[in-house]
């Protein structure tokens, strides 16, 4: 199976001419010969878009590997990135009856006696799962989300295909070490076998909906957990209208800059005040809801901060917000993200000139992904590694630069952003934050309180054990050097009482 699948890979790349991608920067001559053999190829469309059409002929994985890859403006050109991120929601769904039988094979029983009522449409379709509308006996209205059948077994398959097909492209083309293309594959694996798990998305969705119980902003549906399991997760159904459809929002009275700030401030307060946010900020997967509120949908993607991420990101945040660029290059080279011998006079000055363009402009007017591009190539150019802690939050940005766009084209990041963290970092640093963190860790100081003496005691016992053993191991050295010395010194008095005698003997 594997040998037929990688003869339809190879049959899609030629028909779409994905060949000469890869030889047009390796060799001319080869991309010339190419081009002789498959005359009758029409590889007039742009080499990003019959990309993005290779990708959608081979198939879900593939079309989730375009949409990975699209996050990654780091390793791949701007014109492929922006032509991948048209990959979202372009998966045909699978036949209900094939979703009918895993879910009955979950629940041990037939689909009519688990629910009072079940959609057999689906209501929309991705490329590891798709979700049907359902009723349950209580009459509450949920949401199913089914995992595609057999989809574990064809990953496996195309993942191996895609790691060996990353080999080769490291092996022979001049730009495939910087790439780093069995790096991207791997990082793809390892989300595309966590989204397989439903029970990991349910966990993902409660967490957010604990973080924003009674928020004004953001509206996150309820988990059934009698009902999921990691292959069916069963939710409240939400009520709302796609983000994007914004002659409908008009009508219905919904203030979009009002919603821009909203959105704003939504991120904001996932990345620094939780440290857990949502990944696939997509136009797919959020909602408004008749009174202006979002709503988030799909959590397979989700990105985590440790406050040490948080810390540094708030602070270099705030130096950009201030054009403070010798902080944030100091930052930078006391985070160890670039060498130690770093110039932070020059590092300061490549970070100006990227960024000092930008400001005092509407965002219609910014173009982040150019922004970040340039970033990332300044990054190289002092040996930075771009962080894989990141890599997701890269793309969320990427992903609010486009809702602010639609929204609306005048809203001012920098001043939106701005006064949300710089409040953050007073209650960071002030003396809330102090107050906070000692309401923390007192519990902790009155169970060992008690326990202080006993403890300085035991420390101060080893301490000397410890000590006195050091003693003994140095004198043992000592000694065993002393008796190395004496027998060469003996040795030597040896040597030369033989010299004198034979110099005797025969004088």
């Amino acid at each position: 199976m594997r040998l037929f699948r990688l003869i339809k890979i190879v049959h899609v790349s030629l028909r779409f001419g994905l060949d000469r991608i890869v030889l047009d920067s390796t060799s001319e001559r080869l991309s010339a010969w190419a081009g002789r053999l498959l005359f009758w190829r029409d590889l007039s469309a742009p080499r990003a878009v019959r990309l993005r059409e290779a990708l959608e002929s081979l198939g879900p994985i593939f079309v989730k590997f375009g949409q990975v890859l699209s996050t990654r403006r780091d390793l791949i050109p701007p014109d492929i990135a922006d032509e991948l991120a048209k990959l979202q929601d372009r998966v045909p769904p699978f036949p209900t009856e094939q979703a009918l039988a895993v879910i009955e094979a979950e629940y041990g029983r037939s689909v009519d006696q688990v629910f009072k009522r079940f959609d057999r449409k689906p209501i929309a379709s991705a490329s590891i799962a798709q979700v049907h509308f359902a009723e349950l006996h209580d009459g509450t209205e949920v949401a199913l989300k089914v995992v595609r059948p057999g989809i574990e077994r064809v990953i496996e398959h195309d993942l191996g295909l895609l790691e060996a097909a990353a080999y080769l492209i490291e092996r022979v083309w001049v730009d495939g070490r910087r790439l780093k293309p069995r790096e991207v594959v791997a990082e793809f694996a390892k989300h595309l076998r966590d989204e397989l798990d439903l029970m990991r998305e349910a966990a993902n969705c409660s967490q957010l909906r604990r973080n924003f119980k009674g928020s004004p902003l953001l509206v996150v549906p309820e988990v059934y957990w009698d009902y999921c399991s990691s292959r069916v997760m069963v939710m409240q159904r939400m009520v709302g209208t796609p983000i994007s459809q914004l002659d409908r929002l008009r009508e219905q009275g919904v203030n979009l800059p009002a919603l821009s700030r909203a959105g704003v401030e939504i991120f904001f307060t996932q990345v620094f005040r939780d440290g857990f946010f949502h990944a696939d900020m997509h136009p797919g997967n959020i909602f408004v809801s008749a009174t202006g509120k979002y709503i988030a949908l799909d959590f397979g993607i989700m990105g985590t901060l440790e406050e040490r991420d948080k810390q540094y990101l708030a602070q270099n945040f705030i130096a950009f917000f201030r054009r403070d660029y010798k902080r944030v290059a100091q930052a930078h080279v006391d985070a160890g993200w670039v060498p130690a011998g770093t110039r932070v006079d020059e590092f300061e000055s490549a970070i100006r000139a990227v960024c000092e363009p930008i400001f005092d402009k509407p965002l219609k007017d910014i173009s982040f992904g150019k922004t970040l591009l340039r970033l990332f190539q300044t990054a190289r150019r002092f040996q930075m590694e771009v962080q894989p802690q990141l890599v997701l939050l890269q793309k969320t940005l990427l992903n609010i630069e486009g809702l602010g766009r639609e929204l609306d084209p005048e809203l001012d990041l920098w001043k939106t952003a701005k006064p949300f963290l710089e409040r953050w970092m007073n209650e960071q640093i002030g003396w809330r934050a102090f107050v906070r963190h000692v309401e923390e860790e007192a519990p902790n100081w009155a169970m060992y309180f008690p326990q202080l003496p006993r403890l300085v005691h035991q420390a101060l016992q080893h301490e000397d054990r410890d000590a006195l053993r050091e003693s003994l191991a140095q004198i043992e050295r000592q000694q065993v050097r002393t008796a190395t010395w004496l027998r060469v010194l003996g040795f030597a008095a040896l040597v030369l009482a033989a010299v004198e005698v034979w110099h005797l003997w025969h004088g």
